[in-house]
């Protein structure tokens, strides 16, 4: 009699195989958000007008615009994960597992969309 032996390289291996692509996710969005929060510490510890004119001067610059939002669009990616994350593994019922990360979807594009007005606002 043949028993099925799950151990080794015959294993059967099952899953959406988010691991090793989402925990690399997860630590490059975090060193860009920690960049960008050392950045923006600098501008404002060595900043000179502390008004809505030099913050609104900071902001104008083109590259501060696309480094804050490449920062976000990470920031985003980053709470995509950590929420899918949780919706997967404490929501058993498919269904309304699909419906909370659908919100979180579009949450968090509207979020995107929002920062996108802001920054070009300025």
């Amino acid at each position: 009699m043949a028993t099925k032996n799950n151990i080794g390289p015959r294993r059967l291996v099952v899953g959406a195989h988010y691991g090793v692509k989402d925990w690399l996710a997860q630590r490059v969005t975090a060193i860009v958000m920690a960049v960008y929060t050392i950045v923006l510490l600098v501008s404002f510890l060595t900043a000179q007008d502390f008004s809505y004119e030099g913050w609104a001067g900071l902001f104008s610059k083109q590259w501060f615009k696309l480094f804050s939002l490449v920062t976000f669009v990470g920031l985003f990616y980053h709470a995509w994960v950590g929420i899918r994350d949780i919706w997967m593994d404490y929501v058993k019922s498919a269904g309304l597992r699909l419906l909370l990360q659908l919100l979180t979807i579009f949450f968090l594009l509207a979020c995107a969309a929002w920062t996108v007005q802001i920054l070009w606002s300025v």
